[in-house]
């Protein structure tokens, strides 16, 4: 019976003391309310003190934290924009270099209609690998007008009330790359004078 203590006897002196808990981020011990150090008079001012370090000291963590992640992403970014500059210029290669070819043909050697169509073939290269990597050409006469896709360098009168406020022609082709306008056309846009 000397063996059981009761709820509201002291602790034996024999018994092992509580070890202090640990702060997770700093791995310091945390004061406990009635710890023995210096009474509770004495540790209200150092344990509100220690918890301003605290706080200040998780705070100047997550503050560098962020600003590394910030500057991780950062270079992410850039270097996946680098890379999808590379592809590009890699799948125009061939074209290039074709185009390069035609560039330092000596005249005399060659005839127009073979020129010509050295240079057809060249395009088509090149579209081939732009529509691949989904730029697509904004030339068509006749559609209506859309100022998100054109830019109206003039007007001119329109022979039927059906084609005010459509294309005329294309000046200068546009282009987009997916939903992205790279480009706008421009555009002689047709207006009905109404006569």
């Amino acid at each position: 019976m000397n063996n059981k203590r009761h709820a509201h006897s002291p602790q034996s002196p024999s018994s092992p003391p509580h070890a202090p808990s640990l702060d997770p981020v700093t791995g310091e011990p945390v004061p406990t309310p009635g710890s023995p150090v210096g009474g509770p008079a004495a540790s209200a001012p150092k344990s509100e003190g220690s918890e301003a370090e605290i706080w200040k000291d998780r705070h100047l963590r997550l503050a560098a934290e962020f600003e590394n992640f910030r500057k991780r992403t950062a270079k992410e970014r850039a270097e996946v924009w680098q890379r999808a500059q590379a592809e590009l210029v890699s799948r125009l290669a061939d074209a290039l270099d074709d185009l390069s070819r035609f560039a330092h043909i000596d005249p005399a050697q060659i005839d127009s209609k073979t020129l010509h169509d050295g240079v057809d073939l060249v395009e088509r290269k090149v579209w081939k690998e732009l529509e691949g990597a989904g730029v697509t050409r904004i030339d068509q006469a006749g559609v209506p007008f859309d100022p998100n896709i054109h830019e109206a360098v003039t007007t001119q009168p329109a022979a039927k009330p059906e084609q005010d406020h459509t294309v005329g022609q294309v000046v200068q082709p546009g282009y987009k790359m997916r939903d992205t306008l790279l480009r706008p056309a421009r555009v002689v846009v047709l207006t009905w004078q109404g006569q």
